[in-house]
């Protein structure tokens, strides 16, 4: 991933040292699609979770879920687009959740949208938690997670976790953008396992969604999108 203080413009490319879809994600993936994860949920997690919970039942309609959100910059403008909507975007680091709301609601042109929350925490426990609960989410949006490059890191991976079969069953759509095309490649091929389609195609948006998008944009590197029906 790209350092937050190096300038605009400056983002290197994915390296990896893998030809292609790597050889065991099928093994992994038909392993924790039959071994659903019984890990013990975070104290913090299920905090966070019951907050937005709460909010989510009081808003009594359209759910989308921004997950990996970081500063919530796609959080407000999503918002902004679905004034319908909660948005509800979550990251696991308190810093980028609490940073400067004023900056972000100006660079994103969100002043007085209000139909969206931020919450910290561990997505491995919240994905469980939302799938329990049964959210009403339309939209659920994975925007340029950590792509782990290495082959021996492919568990790291969203497609590759335990919490797979969760994050799969969220969402009557799914959007996942990477500027490393076989990311998406091997999270389709994951969601064709588990029985969902998908199609990659070239992000074209005239406003970047997150800060990273707008360095990759800059560097001259193709952002990709997978839309799973």
């Amino acid at each position: 991933m790209t350092d937050n203080n190096k300038p605009l413009g400056d983002s290197k490319a994915i390296v990896t040292n893998q030809p292609g879809i790597h050889e065991k994600l099928a093994e992994i993936v038909q392993k924790h699609l039959t071994h659903p994860s019984k890990k013990p949920f975070q104290a913090h997690t299920l905090e966070a979770f019951e907050l937005a919970n709460s909010r989510v039942l009081a808003h009594q309609g359209e759910v989308i879920l921004d997950s990996c959100c970081g500063v919530g910059q796609s959080t407000r403008l999503l918002a902004k687009q679905n004034p319908q909507a909660l948005v509800i975007g979550v990251d696991k680091s308190a810093h980028r959740i609490e940073r400067n709301d004023e900056e972000l609601t100006a660079t994103t042109n969100t002043h007085g949208i209000d139909n969206f929350m931020l919450v910290r925490a561990d997505l491995n426990d919240f994905y469980r938690l939302v799938k329990q609960a049964k959210w009403p989410v339309s939209q659920h949006y994975i925007l340029y997670p950590n792509p782990w490059p290495k082959a021996k890191h492919i568990q790291r991976r969203w497609h590759g976790s335990a919490v797979f079969p969760e994050i799969i069953a969220i969402g009557k759509e799914i959007v996942l953008r990477s500027n490393w095309r076989l990311y998406l490649e091997e999270f389709q091929f994951s969601a064709e396992i588990s029985g969902r389609s998908g199609i990659i195609s070239q992000v074209k948006d005239n406003q970047p969604l997150t800060p990273f998008e707008a360095k990759y944009q800059l560097s001259g590197q193709v952002c990709w999108q997978l839309t799973i029906k």
